[in-house]
């Protein structure tokens, strides 16, 4: 018996080890799985963050032009502002971020992403609060320009950032959506406060609201944004030799002449015949010269350049910047337009106003979310164009109304057409153009974006305006403040915006049809 009881007790020992590592492996799995559970959650909050603070300052940017656009009557009347300088305020603050963005999408690239963010972040809560507290035209005129200066700091950068940590796919489709509905959310709220601002406390409350709500933001974005550390030395190197100087200064400058021509043709027509303005003029055609001289001169000898000439033999490079021009120009000039159809034609309160705006926001929202989640499956020549189809019965819609009908049997459809192009384009061109830049330069790949679709808007504005004057002055046989002549001049500013869309849809059928698939992973097709 004994040696049959040490056999039963050796036989022990081994499964009271076994059932010891299997227990330990047991420990090992879940501690590994919890790790990975923590890593993953760590990350989505990461995510989440990023995604929060950029689509905030987006939010933040277009909040204020809707601010802007609705209060423009109140504004111009308080400071004093001529009948031709009242769009100033909103044109001078797509000039100053226009003129800009090239040049601060570069140094995006050499100084890191978040430190340009930051430092358009705080200029744009300082000069928002200098916007409130400007007590004349022309204060108010520079404050918004520097606030559009502000605005191009945190455009590219917060654009590079997306598509620095996020890959290619799904997700990126995502972020740089919900970046993109920061703009429509951002409009139609100052569209809404700022009516009733006007009508309460007054619009310079605006203003403030928006410098205290970009406080916290700047705090968050210092703490959470994430940012590689670089070397103070190649830094200062690369700033001097990496960033064309030349050719961004070249277009800078051309955009910031002709935007200013413009301001001045559209306060008064006949002012295209003085000197001054024949002189910009000719600046700006020679500084356009000069550029694309430069950017082969530049690509020729290997050397840094902003955008290479050989990008524009691109069929689809060259289309999408054609479609980012036209539609974005003709969004934003609707929606001024629009807004003094409201208040000049129907004589609407600016708070009566701003709610009619409503649908823009919850639309842009929607398109945007939309276009994130199905531009994986969906080719991108195919959602561009029926955006823009639907998206050019907007100003069609406002050119044969009548102004006598209530808001739901005409004005309602188009308010919610609008945004559809704009907002599904701007998730498209922003993937397309990234494609076709290394990954060091997404900054400058943004700056381009963001240029094209601001020199658009600025160029949009300024035609409407000039159109709707010239008609009005013309064709009016009374007052030409009257609502009806005010109508015949904005009716027709509506006819040009249809063209635009309807010129645009034509581009994108020749010349995107074989764009293919832009939200898969890896590079578009293109």
């Amino acid at each position: 018996m004994e040696p049959a009881s040490e056999a039963n007790e050796l036989s022990v020992v081994p499964k009271q080890e076994n059932h010891r590592e299997g227990h330990l492996i047991s420990e090992q799995v879940t501690s590994d799985h919890e790790v990975a559970l923590t890593a993953a959650q760590d990350k989505l909050h990461n995510a989440a963050v990023v995604i929060f603070c950029i689509s905030c300052i987006t939010f933040i940017s277009s909040y204020l032009g809707g601010l802007v656009t609705v209060s423009v009557p109140q504004i111009s009347s308080d400071l004093h502002l001529s009948p031709g300088m009242k769009l100033w305020p909103v044109s001078m603050y797509t000039l100053g971020t226009g003129c800009t963005l090239l040049i601060s999408g570069a140094v995006s690239d050499v100084v890191g992403n978040k430190p340009t963010f930051l430092t358009g972040c705080f200029l744009q809560s300082v000069f928002s609060m200098a916007c409130g507290l400007a007590h004349s035209g022309t204060q108010l005129i520079i404050f918004r320009v520097i606030s559009g200066i502000a605005a191009s700091f945190c455009l590219p950068s917060a654009m590079s950032i997306i598509t620095e940590h996020f890959p290619s796919g799904k997700f990126r489709n995502i972020a740089l959506a919900l970046m993109g509905s920061g703009q429509p959310i951002g409009f139609g709220v100052g569209l809404l406060l700022g009516g009733v601002f006007a009508d309460t406390v007054g619009w310079r409350w605006g203003f403030y609201s928006a410098a205290i709500a970009n406080s916290p933001v700047l705090l968050l974005s210092t703490q959470q944004l994430p940012g590689k550390i670089k070397q103070e030395g190649i830094i200062w190197r690369r700033l001097i030799f990496g960033i064309d100087w030349v050719g961004a200064l070249a277009a800078s400058a051309a955009l910031a002449l002709l935007s200013y021509a413009l301001a001045v043709i559209t306060d008064d027509v006949s002012k295209i015949h003085d000197a001054t303005t024949i002189i910009f003029l000719c600046l700006f055609g020679g500084l356009i010269t000069f550029f694309i001289f430069w950017q082969n001169r530049q690509e020729k000898h290997s050397r840094p350049t902003l955008i290479k000439n050989s990008l524009w033999k691109k069929v689809g490079f060259t289309c999408i910047c054609i479609n980012v021009f036209m539609i974005w120009g003709a969004f934003n000039a609707f929606e001024q337009m629009v807004n003094f159809f409201f208040q000049d034609v129907q004589q609407l309160s600016v708070l009566a106003t701003s709610v009619r705006f409503i649908p823009v926001t919850v639309m842009g929202l929607l398109t945007s979310l939309a276009t994130g989640i199905f531009l994986h499956r969906v080719r991108a020549d195919t959602l561009i164009n029926g955006a823009t189809i639907l998206s050019s019965l907007s100003p069609l819609l406002l050119a044969l109304i009548d102004p006598t009908w209530i808001y739901w049997r005409c004005a309602f459809f188009a308010m919610c057409l609008n945004p559809i192009a704009a907002d599904v384009l701007f998730t498209v061109s922003s993937l397309i153009i990234a494609g076709m830049f290394p990954a060091e330069t997404q900054g400058l790949a943004a700056g381009v974006f963001n240029t094209v679709s601001q020199f658009g808007r600025t160029i949009g504005l300024a035609l409407v305006a000039l159109i709707a004057n010239s008609v009005t002055e013309k064709d009016s046989t009374s007052d030409n403040d009257s609502p009806g002549a005010l109508m015949v001049g904005y009716r027709a500013s509506f006819w040009f915006l249809f063209a635009m869309n309807f010129a645009s849809l034509v581009v994108s059928l020749i010349g995107l049809r074989k764009i293919g698939n832009v939200g898969r992973k890896g590079p578009p097709d293109v």
